[in-house]
């Protein structure tokens, strides 16, 4: 009986030609299209949650960068009010015009050692925003010049201010305002914001702009502006926020 069936096996084996055999192994040109269109409806799906994902893990990184900032911020105002030193303070504290720009505040930063010049850089950049940093001199006559586009800017916090109150934000976002998809870094893709108490958040783009009787809700999921009253959102940064360039 097995020797019947191996005999079968091969007599329709042997029933059809080499041509033939090739052309029933083969894909067809259908079947290579339906391969192709099922390939490319997967791509279609997977690549937009890829590059989501990207950007997500990305700003992360910036919201890292910022905490970096906070902390030597942070530390350098405690000191300051800690040993009654008005030249360590937050970055609203200090007299009109002592700070104009963002490159004011890392040189204070650095000159009291809570942040090296060469850090500036990673600190400040972010995807389409490099920032380069050099120095000069030393201890309390360092130098810091910066060049390129920050991917962060600080507002002028205030000792006073409460701790939802934001200390930077990237420099794509403008307070109360929808992100547009030109400014870098992420574009109209989301923000991230740092806050007084040390906290910080990744937010969506439709988190930019608070909606009529939710101004508190609006504060406490992206922050206040300094100075500003509880329950009160303008739109536009505050004055003298610092940025580079």
């Amino acid at each position: 009986m097995a020797d019947l069936a191996v005999f079968m096996i091969r007599k329709t084996r042997g029933a059809f030609t080499l041509g033939q055999r090739v052309r029933f192994g083969a894909f067809t040109l259908i079947e290579l299209l339906v391969v192709i269109a099922i390939i490319a409806t997967i791509a279609a799906f997977a690549v937009p949650a890829l590059t989501s994902a990207l950007t997500k893990g990305q700003m992360t990184g910036t919201m890292n960068n910022a905490r970096q900032l906070y902390l030597a911020g942070y530390q350098m105002s405690l000191d300051g009010s800690t040993n009654a030193d008005s030249s360590l303070a937050w970055p609203g504290d200090y007299a009109v015009g002592t700070l104009s720009k963002l490159q004011d505040y890392v040189e204070k930063l650095v000159q009291n050692d809570y942040l090296k010049a060469s850090d500036l850089p990673k600190i400040l950049s972010a995807p389409g925003a490099t920032c380069t940093a050099t120095s000069s001199g030393s201890g309390s006559t360092t130098k810091v010049t910066l060049g390129g586009t920050s991917g962060l800017k600080v507002y002028p916090v205030t000792s006073s201010d409460g701790s939802n109150v934001i200390f930077a934000t990237t420099s794509n976002y403008v307070y109360d305002t929808d992100l547009k998809t030109t400014d870098n870094p992420y574009g109209d893709k989301g923000f991230v914001v740092m806050r007084k108490a040390g906290d910080a958040a990744v937010l969506r783009r439709n988190n930019a702009k608070h909606t009529s009787g939710q101004e508190s809700a609006f504060e406490s999921l992206v922050g206040k502006k300094p100075a500003e009253a509880q329950n009160t959102v303008t739109t536009g940064d505050p004055t003298n926020t610092l940025k580079q360039p």
